[in-house]
């Protein structure tokens, strides 16, 4: 494989690592509603895959700006986390490595941008309410529990 060359997101060769934020503000937390597979139509937090060459703070920083069109300041790694899922005949069909950061918003005005086809600033009650990857769910509560 050359490094030059994209990683298939779908059966990948390797895993594939992502950089994600938990954006907090005023009591609220910044989700997307992913418009592409894997997690097509569930709620999740602004993030992605690095590329060759970037940092874990400038790939999320762009990832947030990229998807909901805001400036974050990248704080500390709070989990890093398998996602893995397998289709009908067991093979990998996708395989991230995902690095959650806390972030703290800058400036600009949330808004669903590229890979985002929704975003909003959700309260706590409403996480067991929203469809999430079980995974993202309990990041999101663990960053809560430490956010208040």
């Amino acid at each position: 494989m050359n490094a030059s060359e994209p990683v298939r997101r779908e059966y990948p060769p390797i895993p594939i690592v992502s950089a994600h934020a938990l954006i907090f503000r005023e009591g609220r937390v910044l989700l997307v509603k992913r418009a592409h597979p894997p997690s097509q139509g569930r709620w999740s937090v602004p993030g992605g895959a690095i590329e060759v060459g970037e940092t874990i703070c400038a790939t999320t920083r762009r990832e947030v700006r990229e998807e909901c069109g805001i400036e974050v300041e990248i704080g500390p790694v709070i989990h890093v986390a398998d996602s893995i899922v397998q289709d009908e005949s067991g093979r990998i069909r996708f395989h991230y490595v995902v690095i959650y950061s806390l972030a703290r918003y800058v400036n600009g005005e949330a808004h669903p941008r590229s890979d985002a086809a929704e975003v909003r600033w959700a309260a706590r009650e409403e996480l067991d309410v929203l469809d999430m990857h079980p995974l993202v769910r309990e990041t999101v509560r663990r960053a809560f529990r430490g956010s208040t």
